[in-house]
């Protein structure tokens, strides 16, 4: 890949292995795994890391929409693929054309799809969404079973699937337990009226680490996978970060003591100092409030970010430091004993690390390793 502006991200396609292994060893061998791959696998390249986890022989892959899910058909993509988000009755068609599964928790997009089916003359897979709390999509779990026992009469639909989500797996405990109790109770239920489910499955990355008894026969991790910790401190995995940001300077100058630096002039230089400019900015999805708080990475040295982020450019005071022109700064990643990691960028931002990630742009290209 060719490109003019010295900012990218490299994706290490071998930590993603890694994460995926380590992820593998932590559920029995019955048990399926799924990993998420929305919004551009969490800003690591849809199609790359789909390829990638197809390798490595994953038994589902999750995406938010439909084109998400013809993106990887058009790629060659042959496994499962569960749309966890909804769609509406025209979008039934599309579905049975790439063989993608959908998430159902409503009585007319069942009678919909088994429609369609029929005309295709071949049944379709469909996930049940329960809602045991999360309040989004999903059938009420005291709802469940009588809408259930309502789609299993449909003669061209076949529920391969059952599913929740957890909240707030990372921060209480006691309610994601009880999360837990209440699918437990509707398997059981289904199971006493003689409706058998083949895939069950609670866990995001949180629920695969900390609550064994989330797992059911599927688990389907996301943030893991990308080497990211669902809660700070967390014992019993090690991870590998995938993603790294970096870029290099591109200009760099003294400027004078009481010096004000961009928009606002929110940083003035303490004493004459050399101040870098690095290509890149909140245009390419690098979060604005971070200014004057984001570290940075410069010949293995930490730096902070110096004055608002523009668009497309930062600077950065390294006062006496010599620093020229297209030396790398690294935004996250490690530069000799130094490392920024997106939980430190989230935490800088009062945000979670998901956002980071998925919000880098599309003008950052990404560079597979």
């Amino acid at each position: 890949m060719q490109f003019y502006r010295p900012t990218w991200a490299e994706v290490n396609l071998g930590n993603l292995a890694y994460n995926f292994r380590q992820i593998k060893k932590m559920v029995s061998s019955g048990t399926k795994i799924m990993v998420t791959v929305k919004a551009d696998a969490y800003g690591h390249g849809l199609i790359p890391v789909s390829k990638k986890l197809a390798s490595l022989k994953v038994d589902f892959l999750g995406v938010a929409s439909i084109d998400e899910g013809i993106k990887l058909r058009q790629a060659g993509i042959k496994i499962p693929i569960l749309v966890l988000g909804l769609i509406f009755k025209k979008d039934a068609p599309a579905l049975l054309r790439y063989r993608l599964t959908p998430t159902v928790c409503d009585l007319q997009i069942a009678l919909a799809l088994d429609k369609e089916a029929r005309k295709c003359s071949r049944p379709i897979n469909v996930h049940i969404k329960v809602d045991t709390g999360m309040g989004r999509i999903g059938v009420l779990h005291q709802e469940a079973l009588p809408f259930i026992e309502e789609v299993v009469k449909l003669k061209h639909i076949n529920i391969e699937g059952l599913f929740t989500h957890f909240p707030f797996a990372d921060m209480d405990r006691d309610f994601t337990s009880y999360q837990i109790g209440l699918f437990n109770r509707l398997v059981n239920d289904l199971k006493n009226e003689g409706i058998r489910i083949p895939l069950v499955h609670s866990a995001n990355s949180m629920g695969v680490i900390g609550y064994r008894e989330s797992h059911f026969n599927m688990v389907r991790p996301g943030l893991a996978v990308y080497g990211l910790y669902p809660r700070e401190d967390l014992n019993g995995i090690k991870l590998r970060p995938v993603l790294s940001l970096k870029t290099k300077v591109v200009y760099a100058k003294r400027v004078p003591g009481g010096f004000g630096l961009s928009y606002g002039h929110t940083y003035i230089t303490e004493k004459p100092s050399s101040v870098v400019t690095l290509p890149i900015g909140y245009g390419d999805g690098y979060p604005r409030n971070l200014s004057n708080f984001a570290p940075v990475l410069i010949k293995g040295k930490r730096f902070r970010i110096s004055g608002n982020i523009c668009m497309d450019q930062v600077m950065v005071d390294v006062g006496d430091f010599a620093v020229k022109a297209g030396d790398e700064a690294v935004l996250i990643g490690s530069s000799g004993k130094e490392k920024i990691t997106v939980e430190e960028l989230a935490t800088l931002s009062a945000t979670i690390p998901y956002e980071i990630v998925c919000g880098l742009g599309s003008r950052i290209p990404r560079l597979y390793i």
